[in-house]
């Protein structure tokens, strides 16, 4: 990602100074478009070094939401570094018109004609540890690939809506083409960032675990003999791979209190073992039966963590 960075920042720097010499507004949306993508790369290695640090007193489930809240930053970062100054650039281009300079745009589209073939090969690599993680649908559940993928296959759209708007302004004279590329820019990244930021606000505030792993729960919970019904289920997604799960239920009739706690223990641990995103297992048994095995149940061994003892 290092790497990502610094080839982000050395393209940034070329457009800027080619949309400049040139006074090109397509070119100009592309380097804020690359500053926009240069400071997601710092927001998501802030992402992923601190998500990873361990549970403490202050935040028991840990912090594997830290990817989703710079992920949320990263969506933030795009939609006013690069879809507003798109806008911005497209629409003053309309009103005041255009200054090309010929020999500035040549070298315009050079820049950006190296510009795609680096967001180009990073699209590929990015895709490739999509596949590796799973495919489309596992591969990105990971916010911090999900951003990259986005940002580099919006970065190959943006370079190509700029190319053919730099090259239809320069064969026509007329300045509306590379106003409406740079603002169909600004349309392309407002967008994507509107989806990005949707989906760290869905994991920031609690969305529920893949409703695959719920069913698998729900199943094995069903299939405990010691189980009556299964109330209620609760998921919880407290990270990447991790997940916060309870559960209400009705136990069968005649069990003493030993028997339910070491019921609760070995259930809750078939969980785990069969889930391994199950890390938080908290049970809960509704009014039905012994009250003394109600109590059992709810002591602190039979709702430890991760099928505590």
């Amino acid at each position: 990602m290092l790497v990502a960075l610094a080839a982000n920042l050395v393209i940034a720097v070329a457009k800027a100074v080619g949309g400049l010499a040139a006074s090109s507004p397509a070119l100009l949306s592309e380097a804020a478009h690359s500053v926009a993508d240069s400071l997601n790369e710092v927001f998501l290695l802030a992402a992923l070094r601190r998500s990873r640090r361990p549970a403490d007193r202050r935040h028991p489930f840990g912090y594997g939401k830290e990817r989703f809240f710079w992920s949320l930053l990263a969506a933030v970062g795009i939609f006013v570094m690069g879809g507003c100054f798109s806008f911005f650039q497209g629409i003053e281009a309309l009103r005041n018109g255009g200054d090309e300079k010929l020999s500035g745009y040549v070298a315009g589209l050079v820049v950006l004609g190296v510009a795609l073939l680096a967001e180009g090969g990073s699209l590929l690599r990015a895709l490739h540890q999509v596949r590796r993680q799973g495919g489309l649908g596992s591969g990105l559940r990971d916010p911090a690939l999900r951003t990259v993928v986005a940002e580099d296959g919006t970065a190959v759209v943006g370079v190509t809506l700029a190319i053919v708007g730099m090259a239809l302004h320069m064969i026509t004279g007329q300045v509306v083409w590379e106003a409406s590329a740079s603002l169909a820019i600004g349309v392309l990244l407002v967008y994507v960032a509107f989806r990005l930021g949707r989906d760290a606000r869905d994991q920031l505030i609690g969305e529920a675990a893949d409703p695959e792993a719920s069913d698998r729960i729900r199943e094995l919970l069903g299939e405990q003999p010691e189980i009556d019904s299964v109330e209620a289920l609760f998921t919880m997604k407290t990270g990447l791979d991790t997940a916060l799960v309870a559960a209400r239920v009705d136990l069968v009739p005649g069990m003493d209190s030993e028997r339910v706690e070491e019921v609760a223990v070995r259930i809750k641990r078939a969980v785990a073992r069969e889930v391994p995103e199950a890390e938080q297992i908290f049970l809960d048994v509704t009014e039905r039966g012994d009250p003394e095995a109600r109590e059992a149940w709810e002591s602190p061994a039979a709702t430890g963590e991760r099928g505590g003892a």
